[in-house]
């Protein structure tokens, strides 16, 4: 009994380049009868003809794709490079007609085989291409006309409302807003890549993120020694200091954080210097839960509202000095 007729559904990511084929994949084109494509600008077409497999370019309907594609597979084994968007129609066609078919014209045997996948993060590859998109001549204006400083108040936003995800258990929000996050880095690095004097694109940001990942994790990645999530993250901030050659536990935070983690910040980094240095001596009530604590900061707010004063520009006021007094601990400052 001869070998029943073959029908090879190929179906290959555009997140992966064109001729990083499975083994499968490779073999099966090889011993094509005939390979066959609706796309005259399908990206196998190119690494195909370099190893001399040859494509047949199926123009017209869709009916008349999935005849030709039907009649290729009568003398054999025919494969079709499926679009990289997919080709439901054609396959939906194809399920008809085979339908139609009685079993002693020999209806070929189907086979759906996956020549790429995408690998982990390769969505990512999308949404660069996107932004460079918008970017572009012919794409959006108002994406084409922003800064980096037009977008801070996008960032600054943005990375709230992915907090306010997180503190709601909101996960579908949070999937969201950190999509958002994702976008304002794209869209900088983007517009950095335009640059005339320094210009760096979304590559350099991975490849920095990853060299410095590296570097703070030597217990992972070069046989260093931490057994306890405290000595990560003691021997994290040893490197970072070693590594931006800081001088002061202050060095390094950003002084335009909101005020309350500002001071957060300043006061946790002078303690994990061994700075001593007390806080303003103010009396104050004592808290027994954080929630009286929250209610605490909300009646000081409150309090320098009907006086007219602003509590953030006063809090701020006092990290800065408590800053200064903290570098004179030092010896930074006199």
């Amino acid at each position: 009994m001869t070998e029943r007729p073959r029908l090879v559904l190929l179906t290959t990511t555009p997140r992966v380049a064109a001729g990083l084929l499975s083994g499968p994949a490779w073999h099966v084109l090889r011993e094509a009868d005939a390979v066959l494509t609706g796309e005259a600008e399908h990206p196998l077409l190119g690494p195909l003809n370099e190893v001399g497999i040859a494509v047949t370019v199926v123009a017209g309907s869709v009916e008349s794709r999935a005849r030709r594609l039907l009649d290729g597979a009568a003398e054999g084994c025919a494969v079709w490079l499926v679009a990289p968007d997919g080709e439901d129609a054609l396959a939906g066609e194809l399920s008809a007609a085979l339908q139609r078919m009685s079993a002693d014209s020999r209806p070929p045997e189907v086979e759906l085989l996956r020549g790429s996948w995408d690998l982990p993060g390769a969505r990512l590859l999308g949404a660069v291409a996107v932004m460079d998109r918008l970017r572009s001549p012919g794409g959006c204006p108002w994406d084409a006309r922003q800064t980096h400083e037009s977008l801070v108040p996008y960032l600054v936003e943005e990375a709230y409302e992915a907090i306010e995800a997180i503190e709601s258990a909101d996960r579908a929000g949070l999937r969201e807003e950190l999509g958002d996050l994702l976008l304002q880095v794209l869209f900088h690095a983007r517009i950095a890549a335009e640059d005339d004097t320094d210009p760096w694109t979304i590559d350099e940001v991975a490849d920095g993120i990853v060299a410095k990942l590296v570097a703070r994790h030597p217990h992972v990645f070069a046989g260093g020694d931490a057994a306890t999530a405290e000595q990560v993250e003691a021997n994290w901030h040893l490197l970072k200091q070693a590594e931006k050659g800081r001088e002061s536990a202050t060095d390094g935070i950003p002084m335009n954080l909101p005020a309350l983690v500002l001071a957060a910040k300043l006061l946790a980094r002078a303690e994990r210097a061994g700075v001593a240095v007390p806080p303003p001596p103010v009396p104050l009530p004592e808290p027994a839960v954080e929630e009286e604590l929250g209610a605490l900061l909300l009646a000081l707010v409150a309090r320098a509202q009907e006086r007219g004063w602003d509590a953030e520009r006063a809090l701020r006021a006092a990290v800065r000095r408590h800053r200064t007094e903290i570098r004179t601990a030092e010896g930074l400052e006199h």
